[in-house]
């Protein structure tokens, strides 16, 4: 998950959840039509998490939402698998000034139904997104000129001064602040899924956010369009065969939406074709088994998706920061990726990870010490009365058996934990509230950009921690005014300092998470970044 991920986060509510039910006919729905229709070339997807909408105006940033949603409607841009930025609906972005971004819809870019794809589409979004009647907080367009404070235009806006076409096909937005285009990139032009003006236009703006168009769009951007879906158990799509990049080599695709355990089943019968490491979390004690399978590939992906576990310090239980990093002195993180991981993973302490350009391999991470965790809960008067509410994901498993262990460390230096295992989208609605003392979350902070998501979970009442500190958010500020990769990764150590002193968050590990591949399917290599953007290609040989 990443930031619009994380504003991303809203769904149900919190308690125990069940996970996607292992023998429920209706996630077959998704597969039977390969047994069905042999000639046809179907590809079937496994992934672990419940899908929240199709609906891009409802769009946050659970991988999930964003890659299904991205079959259909393309975003402006996308990372790739070396983590530069790959062209998708527009070729190219530019800024002089870090204030105005001028972006370019490919000249070829048609909708499906032959209309060419224009600047006013992109404008029309952006101020759909924004409106306060469809109320979508995740996207944080308030950063935009025009838009206010809270994210959102004046209740019956018809145009937003910071996002404006200049032409057919070229839209400037305009910030109110100095921004990175790294920054713009990937927090707006990633999660940005244009939509056709010209259908959606004459439907009230109280009625997009429901409306049923996009359980079935008839005019559509990408390579794939939604034939059925259901939120807790698969998605259906068949080839959009007026996809302007050109053919599309796969008739139909589905994303089976199953349990881990499921996916290594999945994967030796010829079920699942692909796994790609942040959408489906295969369990850490199956990846022997999966490298051993003839029939597919295995891709370790690069150290980049944090184990996160968050504090909401606005609680009293975890208030005093001695009782916070006493909690990471209890835990033994090198045996939990040794036992967990097999060893394929990393501790860090902080955001940041050995896979991207501002890491500080100086910054030592706290060595488990429980006789020092023990002393600064003494200094800080704990108790051992209290009980903390600690909410784990169930769509990882691996995680929630780590939970276990690390309430079990916890214990042992007098900190009682109740562990609640929910489904994603619940896991998300807890967010949005303070009814948790630590949660954890698989989250992929993209490492040519902590920014968006470190100076939204660093900022204060409202965020995941409730937690904030000037020396951050000056630190953050002036990343956003430099190109100097040195400057940069300076700034970043100096937050991820602050962070270990004073551990509004930490991190359990870092995950090198397995991906597959089933042989017979060729363009398709599973990875962090860049699995999807040319999913036209993908291909299968029987």
């Amino acid at each position: 998950m990443s930031l619009l991920l994380i504003l991303v986060m809203t769904a149900a509510i919190a308690g125990c959840s069940k996970k996607p039910a292992e023998d429920t006919t209706t996630a077959q729905t998704a597969t039977s039509e390969s047994s069905e229709a042999t000639a046809e070339k179907i590809v079937n997807i496994g992934v672990t998490d419940t899908l929240q909408s199709l609906n891009p105006l409802l769009m946050n940033a659970g991988e999930i939402n964003k890659y299904a949603t991205g079959m259909i409607f393309l975003p402006l841009v996308d990372l790739g698998a070396d983590l530069s930025f790959e062209p998708m609906l527009a070729d190219s972005i530019t800024t002089k000034d870090n204030l105005n971004f001028v972006v370019h819809i490919n000249d070829a870019a048609t909708w499906s139904d032959g209309k060419p794809i224009t600047a006013d589409d992109v404008a029309y979004t952006a101020l759909r997104i924004a409106s306060p009647i469809i109320a979508n907080a995740s996207m944080m367009y308030y950063a935009f000129e025009g838009v206010g404070d809270d994210g959102f235009v004046a209740e019956g806006a018809t145009s937003i001064s910071g996002i404006v076409a200049l032409d057919q096909k070229t839209v400037q937005f305009t910030t109110k602040y100095p921004m990175a285009l790294t920054t713009f990139e990937n927090t707006y032009a990633r999660y940005l899924m244009t939509l056709p003006k010209h259908v959606l236009e004459n439907i009230p703006e109280a009625e997009l956010a429901t409306n049923d168009w996009f359980n079935h769009p008839d005019v559509i951007s990408g390579p794939f369009n939604v034939t059925d879906f259901d939120v807790a158990h698969y998605i259906s799509y068949e080839a959009n065969d007026n996809y302007w990049k050109g053919d599309v080599k796969l008739d139909k695709l589905n994303i089976k939406i199953v349990t881990g355990s499921q996916l290594y089943a999945g994967l030796q019968s010829g079920e699942i074709d692909f796994v790609q490491q942040t959408m489906g979390v295969i369990p850490t004690e199956d990846y022997t088994s999966i490298e051993a399978l003839e029939n597919v590939t295995s891709v370790y992906g690069a150290a980049v998706t944090n184990q996160s576990v968050f504090f909401q310090t606005q609680n009293s239980a975890v208030a005093d920061p001695r009782v916070r990093q006493a909690i990471v002195y209890a835990i033994n993180r090198e045996q939990l990726v040794s036992d967990l991981l097999n060893g394929n993973g990393e501790v860090v302490d902080g955001f940041l990870s050995s896979a991207g350009p501002f890491y500080d391999a100086s910054l030592t991470p706290l060595e488990y010490n429980p006789e020092k965790a023990k002393e600064l809960l003494a200094e800080a008067g704990w108790d051992g009365s209290q009980k903390l509410r600690f909410y784990v994901n169930s769509g990882d498993s691996t995680f929630v058996n780590g939970a276990a262990v690390i309430a079990a460390m916890l214990e042992a230096v007098g900190i009682k934990v109740e562990i609640n295992t929910v489904d994603f989208n619940t896991l998300m609605t807890v967010t949005t509230t303070k009814d948790y003392d630590m949660l954890a979350v698989q989250y992929t902070y993209a490492p040519v950009d902590p920014y968006p998501d470190l100076s939204w979970l660093l900022s204060g009442p409202d965020s995941w921690t409730g937690y904030s500190d000037p020396s951050i958010t000056e630190a953050l500020g002036k990343t956003q005014l430099t190109s100097d990769v040195n400057e940069i990764k300076g700034l970043y150590l100096t937050i991820d300092k602050k962070v270990q002193q004073d551990v509004p968050m930490f991190s359990a590990y870092i995950i090198k998470a397995l991906g597959a591949v089933n042989k017979r399917v060729t363009g398709a290599t599973p990875g962090v970044y860049g699995s999807f953007n040319h999913i036209e290609n993908w291909d299968v040989i029987e």
